[in-house]
């Protein structure tokens, strides 16, 4: 692979990753990649249904690029682990999310994750990941990084995130450290809107930045941007994608990174609202970013080619810079041997989800299950009485949560050895029509297991108003479990009994189970303070009870 006789307009491509609305090849990435010389195919939840779905439409995206030239795509995808997942079936091994391996403090957990994670999406043709993410989480009201994170301390963050950059890679899979300078401490979701963090260099350089330090140290192969302001490195208020001053002056020659810079998607609205998709792809590379993510919209991904194209022929952009990005970008696929890809073996399907890896997976979750109080002695449940789990459901998709049906619930593992278990379904953000509706449907019961999942800032205020009700009942044993956010307890700080497991995916929910009815110890540790009574390291297991 070479960059020599490449024209400007394929220079340009190369540059610029883009993503479709179908399972196949539709006439706008064909497109894409003909006409426009595209270098990068981003996968979302939309274009992925089974695993030789993917593994074929991989390479048929990668035989239409060969017809054009001997440059291999990268080929995305946002395979955090947990709840930001794009593919989570059940015959792919899913990978815990960041902060239920944070409750582990287990670096090799951390590594073991990212390795299973890099050879299963490899075999699906998938040769980079938008993950780890390196965000410190230390505002509780953060409404777009939260368990994303694996912690709110830096050298935490570090340790964990260093080792999935190393499984990842390891599998030859790029790994990419997310979202430079930090994302963690904002309270504004730039999906939606322009955040800042307003911290001193000091704090900055101490906190926000020690995980990507870091991980340059371990040799990460990318980097993506933060659209978020730091005025401490700029002055201007311009969001990080956009800044000179953060992508070149502070990434390349202070913190010394010679990998590849990729942007967040351009179409965010903290970008394409301020500035328009096109103009913050020119403004991107003027700042020393190699690649443009525009994630959606084909006219704006024909658009941002054309600027880019346009902004080098008038010389806002020297050809020299557009040559830097290449080389990076070229050397990286080199690196990880991309284009090298087999024909798929006939015994495809053995590879994914083997005992192995899902045994590994299952412990990493029995060591993250952290109980943060028992005062009521609820536990281990009374496994003859009439039991209910309330299950909370995202029913309306969101730039992070996909939506998402799960057959295994905290019921699934109770069930087996319970004498009564029933399970109710509710919406995770219920209206006061619903909640009343909820309650009703509660009488009867002796013992409650009520779960939270609060994908946002805070607990929707139904579900609070749930937990409340319930807590105020005389005769009925409550048992309260964030399935996401741990937070959640701020807002019922007198739940006797709570628990945290960081996500609600069916692993998740059978550790969560096996603590519940005592036939393990919760041996997690708060990876985030809840409050100062329930702070970082915190843990409340039944041998400190007893």
């Amino acid at each position: 692979m070479s960059k020599l006789q490449l024209t400007l307009e394929q220079k340009i491509g190369q540059m610029v990753m883009c993503g479709f609305a179908t399972t196949e090849v539709n006439d706008n990435i064909r497109s894409l990649i003909k006409e426009h010389h595209v270098g990068g195919i981003i996968y979302f939840k939309r274009n992925v249904v089974s695993k030789e779905q993917v593994s074929a439409l991989s390479h048929h995206l990668q035989e239409i690029s060969g017809e054009q030239t001997n440059i291999p795509l990268f080929i995305s995808i946002d395979q955090e682990g947990g709840m930001v997942a794009r593919i989570d079936w059940e015959d792919i091994t899913l990978i815990p999310g960041n902060m239920t391996i944070g409750a582990t403090r287990s670096a090799e957990h951390a590594y073991e994750a990212a390795r299973i994670c890099g050879e299963e999406m490899l075999r699906l043709g998938i040769n980079m990941n938008f993950a780890p993410s390196l965000d410190v989480n230390n505002n509780s009201e953060n409404p777009v990084i939260g368990v994303r994170s694996y912690s709110e301390r830096p050298d935490l963050v570090a340790e964990l995130g260093t080792a999935q950059i190393r499984g990842l890679q390891e599998a030859n899979v790029a790994a990419t450290a997310k979202h430079f300078p930090g994302h963690g401490d904002t309270a504004v979701d730039s999906h939606h809107g322009l955040a800042a963090v307003p911290h001193d260099e000091e704090r900055l350089v101490a906190v926000e930045l020690a995980p990507f330090a870091r991980a340059i140290q371990e040799g990460v192969d990318c980097i993506m941007t933060a659209h978020v302001i730091f005025p401490a490195f700029e002055p201007d208020s311009i969001p990080a994608t956009l800044s000179h001053n953060v992508l070149t002056k502070l990434l390349r020659h202070r913190m010394g990174y010679d990998g590849l810079i990729v942007t967040d998607c351009l179409e965010m609205h903290a970008i394409s609202k301020e500035v328009g998709v096109a103009e913050g792809a020119v403004r991107a590379v003027e700042a020393g970013a190699d690649i443009l993510l525009v994630s959606h919209t084909y006219e704006e991904q024909v658009a941002s080619i054309q600027a880019l194209c346009e902004a080098v022929r008038t010389g806002r952009i020297a050809e020299s810079r557009i040559d830097e990005s290449i080389d990076r970008i070229i050397t990286l696929k080199n690196k990880r041997h991309m284009g090298e890809e087999t024909e798929v073996p006939e015994d495809f399907a053995s590879y994914f989800a083997t005992p192995e890896s899902k045994a590994l997976v299952d412990r990493m979750f029995e060591d993250s299950t952290t109980l943060v109080k028992d005062e009521a002695g609820a536990l281990p449940l009374d496994r003859s009485a009439k039991t209910l789990v309330i299950w909370p459901q995202v029913r309306t998709r969101s730039e992070v949560d996909d939506l998402i049906v799960q057959e295994y619930t905290l019921a699934s593992a109770l069930q087996p050895h319970m004498n009564d278990v029933e399970l109710l379904r509710i919406n995770n953000d219920p209206d006061p029509v619903e909640v009343e509706e909820i309650l009703a449907s509660t009488e009867g019961y002796s013992q409650i297991v009520i779960l939270t999942y609060n994908p946002v800032s805070k607990l929707h205020q139904g579900q609070v108003d749930v937990v409340n009700a319930l807590l105020a009942r005389s005769n009925t044993r409550v048992i309260v479990a964030s399935t996401r956010n741990p937070y959640d307890l701020n807002q019922f700080p007198d739940a006797p009994t709570y628990l945290c497991c960081y996500e609600n995916r069916p692993a998740a929910m059978k550790a969560l189970g096996n603590v519940l009815l005592g036939l393990q110890e919760p041996k997690g540790k708060l990876p985030v303070t809840i409050s100062e009574q329930y702070p970082f390291g915190h843990s409340a297991s039944y041998a400190k009870q007893q």
